[in-house]
């Protein structure tokens, strides 16, 4: 049964993804700018991918890695490769992108079912409504 607890749970759970999704996005340009002043300098190939990130990875992006390989964030050293960090960035976009896409299709199916039971007033409401909005535009963005 859809309660206002479960609405609000997954309108953070979305904003959450979408925050993200952002995050990587911010990661993968930073990175590919690094990757191509270094090719334009002449770097080694070899070079590029044991040359270390200046240490200034996004930190949900390092929690997520960190918590990937099953580390403490607070004492994992931030220094990926370029290529290496980069890879991953872009890896990790689709998958936001699907669990965005549940999380969004649960949202609207608890939205229903409140609408159903004329439980449709509140700010957890008009905040979820917004929420939904706002993705879907985000997904005709990325589709354009």
């Amino acid at each position: 049964m859809a309660t206002l607890r479960n609405l609000k749970i997954k309108t953070s759970s979305c904003k959450r993804i979408v925050k993200e999704l952002h995050s990587y996005e911010r990661e993968i340009e930073r990175e590919a700018a690094k990757t191509a002043d270094m090719k334009e300098k002449g770097a080694d190939p070899y070079d590029l991918k044991q040359q270390l990130g200046s240490g200034d990875v996004d930190p949900m992006i390092a929690g997520h890695m960190c918590l990937v390989i099953g580390e403490i964030p607070e004492f994992v050293v931030v220094g990926f490769a370029l290529e290496n960090v980069l890879a991953e960035s872009r890896m990790m976009i689709p998958d936001c992108r699907k669990r965005l896409e549940a999380t969004l299709a649960d949202l609207k199916g608890i939205l229903d079912e409140l609408e159903e039971l004329n439980q449709k007033e509140g700010p957890e409401f008009s905040e979820a409504q917004s929420t939904i909005a706002d993705v879907e535009m985000l997904f005709q963005k990325i589709e354009a």
